[in-house]
């Protein structure tokens, strides 16, 4: 795995108000430095990068694994004066010289959206000298390239001598944005196009040949993800909270109903399932109390209103966690609603005996 400090160079002329790249050059750029800074330090968590800009010629970050730190520094740049080339090259070489980990490969970055004033002779001359130093320079040309490719083209082949290979100049015509190009590109794919920044990959989909659906694919995931852990706190929580429910009612019912419970103990809702659950929830709620009385005018209220299929239905859907149209619900619903018509039927039958039994016969009269 390749180490590496690389220097980015933003262009914040005044060129970058053009419209030319959605929204502007400027906010087309920041996603594209965005993406390239992403790549770097994914592909090695030891990478760094830094942040200067050639029309003002500053320094905004100093070389870092923190990709935060050098995207809010982008985000205040204002577009002002012209392009530097050259000195902003030399200013970008210097700070490379200064890295932390001088086992690092060093690379700059330059993002070139408005024309080039400098010398072709002192742009050769930099890239011999950077050439010599052993310095890879990635261009990515957009805005004025037809005016920059001659100029660009000189310091590239420059650069890369007889071996032709790494430094790189990517040219982006209008069109497509400047993050869709890079995807494919050497910047950001390397030089064997496996991606610096692909964090795993896709091996079905080549970013070289389809860098949108590439890019897709990993929002796509992302966000499949993100919601999973949200559906998976969630039922946590519901399915916490409806246990907890559950519990809290038996020992409600436990303290009002002693002979229920068997003795006043907890409940291992662990081991119960659903439905016996409810049903114990139940049971216990429609448990009698001591006063024989009492306890047949309650049975009897209770057993209307279990009978009623729309209040059970209203009242278990306030229940968290519990699904009224789950089997086991709609299962305990049934035996209960069938217990309380066969208890009201006995009753029924047995206040037609007693009255039958009262009844004189015509012998006794």
């Amino acid at each position: 795995m390749v180490l590496e400090s690389t220097v980015i160079c933003v262009d914040n002329s005044e060129y970058m108000r053009n419209g030319d790249f959605v929204p502007t050059r400027l906010l087309a750029q920041q996603d594209a430095v965005n993406m390239v800074c992403t790549s770097k330090t994914r592909s090695n968590p030891e990478n760094t990068v830094a942040l200067m800009t050639m029309a003002n010629l500053k320094v905004l970050s100093t070389l870092t694994t923190e990709v935060g730190k050098v995207m809010s520094s982008l985000h205040k740049l204002e577009p002002t004066g012209d392009v530097k080339f050259v000195t902003g090259l030399k200013i970008a070489h210097l700070a490379l010289k200064h890295r932390q980990s001088k086992n690092h490969k060093t690379r700059i970055v330059v993002f070139v959206g408005s024309p080039v004033e400098s010398d072709e002779k002192d742009i050769v001359k930099l890239a011999k000298k950077l050439k010599k130093e052993k310095v890879n320079v990635d261009i990515v040309s957009f805005g004025e390239s037809e005016d920059n490719e001659v100029k660009l083209n000189a310091f590239i082949n420059t650069l890369n001598g007889k071996d032709g290979t790494g430094s790189h100049l990517v040219t982006v015509s209008t069109g497509p944005t400047l993050s869709d190009a890079l995807m494919s590109s050497p910047v950001i794919a390397g030089e064997d196009g496996a991606g610096a920044g692909s964090g795993g990959g896709f091996d079905f989909v080549d970013p070289n040949t389809d860098p949108e659906l590439a890019l897709a694919l990993r929002v796509s995931l992302e966000e499949q993800r993100q919601r999973q852990e949200a559906e998976n706190k969630d039922g946590a929580v519901a399915e916490e909270g409806g246990e907890n429910m559950m519990q809290q009612a038996i020992d409600m019912s436990r303290e009002s109903t002693p002979a229920a419970g068997g003795g006043g103990g907890m409940v291992d809702l662990s081991n119960m399932s659903e439905e016996e659950q409810i049903a114990l929830a139940m049971q216990m709620s429609m448990a009698g109390v001591d006063d024989e009385d009492e306890a047949g005018e309650e049975a009897e209220e209770y057993g209307e209103v279990m009978a009623d299929p729309d209040f059970l239905q209203q009242v278990l859907s306030d229940l968290p966690g519990v699904d009224p149209s789950s089997e086991a619900v709609r299962s305990v619903i049934g035996n209960i609603q069938k217990n309380s018509t066969k208890n009201k039927k006995e009753d029924d039958d047995e206040d037609s005996g007693e009255s039958s039994a009262k009844k004189p016969r015509k012998d006794d009269q």
